[in-house]
């Protein structure tokens, strides 16, 4: 293999680099904390509500989970405007990953809701709690806990497929990369140092939601949160 890697080349493309990675990391962080909100309140109203309001929720997650991300960014972007809805490209991004995120987020969260055992409501119950009371502090927080490790790595994958929103002309790390790679001409160069920052992203992200699993539910759910992390960096 006859090549000459010249990293050196993209030193002057740094600040374009450092912007759509600055982009990823507020798309991302946007989604995580709208979309889990989402999730949380979508998958309790499918626990509390009646058949209908379950009905239409199962089927936003169904129809989220079984269409492509992109094509969804395309309905947002290209779709609304010919309804007379006009949004910019970081608005649709914004929209679309929270929107993407959130069905994924529901139906994990579900599952949690779904693993609390029904002798601990009846336990809540002889102890006197109110209906909130015992959702918020039997059902809800155990639920959430159960299913952390799972959130975790459902938001790292998000932050991930962020990427596909370069295709929305929106200008975040692959939109970066895609732009320094046609100036600097060295397709190799530009996007193993892409893969390099994704994957550092990817393992900052894992350790922030390590600690912050640390702070919500203590050491044994933090660990399996971080447990890639630590593989990753053995």
């Amino acid at each position: 293999m006859n090549y000459t890697f010249q990293f050196g080349v993209l030193a002057q493309y740094q600040s374009q680099l450092l912007a759509g990675l600055w982009l990823t990391v507020q798309i991302s962080a946007f989604a995580i904390l709208c979309g889990t909100a989402f999730g949380i309140l979508f998958a309790s109203l499918r626990s509390v509500a009646g058949r209908p309001v379950r009905i239409l929720i199962d089927a936003y997650v169904e129809l989220i989970r079984n269409t492509p991300f992109l094509v969804q960014l395309f309905i947002i972007y290209f779709g609304l405007p010919a309804g007379g809805v006009r949004v910019s490209a970081i608005t649709a991004a914004l929209i679309g990953v929270t929107i993407n995120l959130a069905a994924y987020s529901t139906e994990i969260i579900r599952a949690g809701i779904e693993a609390v055992h029904k002798s601990q409501i009846e336990a809540g119950e002889a102890l006197g709690f109110t209906q909130f009371q015992i959702f918020r502090h039997v059902i809800l927080i155990p639920a959430l806990q159960k299913v952390y490790p799972a959130l975790s790595s459902q938001f790292v994958l998000m932050m991930l497929a962020t990427s596909i929103c370069s295709a929305i002309s929106v200008n975040e790390l692959t939109a970066a990369a895609s732009f320094v790679q046609s100036q600097s001409y060295r397709s190799f160069e530009v996007y193993l140092a892409v893969t390099a920052l994704y994957l550092v992203l990817a393992l900052i992200l894992r350790g922030i939601l390590a600690l912050v699993g640390l702070w919500l539910f203590g050491r044994r759910t933090a660990r399996r949160a971080l447990k890639p992390v630590v593989e990753a960096s053995a």
